[in-house]
């Protein structure tokens, strides 16, 4: 089923990234779309992982580094019947973390220093096992595909405001199909149908992350407690490599720019109450 739906988010995507290139260069803009679309499914299969590894800082440590850590992670992995992951830290204040790569085999684990130094050991389980849950549960190729994608129609919409500037293109060009109201179209509507991909693919998975993880660390109120934390953490401070790499605010556990009042009309993440809600209820259940 995973396999199926990476196939359709593929072809959806590049399908819009064709239609992007002719609203912009008409047909010879959807050629170089085609090309563009070709390179970034090969990229984002292979290579995503890495990407957004780097997009946000993040260094990779060993089990001298961060004993603790990889602790929780190895043992986390090993319920999960999955490989352990690699371990990666972002040096950043604001709490948070993700799960990238493109199979559990191919899987990493990266959370802030901020995280760390936040939370208690029963909350800090709660986030590795919510993160470990998109990984057993394959979420985390279609998540790192999403965000390339994302980035890729925003670059689009940035080149297309470039190319007016200096005149690139041509208003008359209606056989073609592109031109300038082509291009401001595709200026105003490329982000946001870039944050829509992110919103179809981010809020049900974290509903799902959430309550496997509860069930990976036995402990739905530890990863509720989190979530509190987390929210309030991003709201005090919004991380600044998200801000800067926006495409991949929906793979973090919470919104990384939920601070940002630009960020609520379209939010990737669902309510961060309604999560806490669903943990509550989930360990009311178990105590009965």
């Amino acid at each position: 089923m995973n396999a199926l739906r990476t196939t359709l988010l593929l072809t959806g995507l590049t399908v819009l990234l064709l239609f992007v290139g002719r609203a912009i260069g008409g047909n010879a803009g959807m050629v170089i779309a085609l090309v563009l679309a070709g390179a970034i499914n090969f990229g984002s299969y292979w290579f995503s992982d890495r990407m957004v590894l780097s997009m946000h800082g993040a260094r990779a440590v060993t089990e001298n580094e961060a004993p603790e850590l990889f602790a929780i992670v190895r043992r986390l992995a090993q319920r999960a019947n999955i490989p352990m992951p690699a371990v990666y830290i972002m040096e950043s204040d604001t709490p948070n973390a993700f799960a990238t790569g493109r199979n559990p085999e191919h899987a990493a684990v990266a959370a802030t220093s901020g995280l760390i130094k936040l939370m208690n050991r029963e909350e800090l389980e709660g986030v590795l096992a919510h993160e470990l849950s998109h990984v057993r549960h394959r979420d985390t190729l279609i998540s790192a595909i999403a965000a390339t994608f994302a980035g890729a129609i925003s670059m689009i919409a940035n080149m297309a405001q470039l190319a007016l500037l200096f005149g690139g293109l041509r208003g008359d060009d209606e056989d073609e199909g592109g031109g300038l109201i082509g291009s401001l179209a595709m200026m105003i509507l490329a982000p946001i149908a870039a944050t829509l991909i992110q919103l179809a693919v981010s809020r049900s998975r974290e509903f799902g992350a959430d309550a496997g993880g509860a069930e990976l660390s036995n402990n739905p109120m530890g990863l509720a407690s989190a979530l509190r934390k987390l929210e309030q953490g991003n709201q005090t401070e919004p991380m600044q490599s998200a801000a800067d790499n926006p495409a991949t605010a929906h793979l973090f556990i919470v919104n990384p720019l939920s601070g940002l009042n630009w960020t609520k009309l379209f939010s990737t993440h669902p309510p961060t109450e309604e999560r806490i809600q669903r943990l509550e209820a989930m360990a009311q259940r178990t105590r009965v």
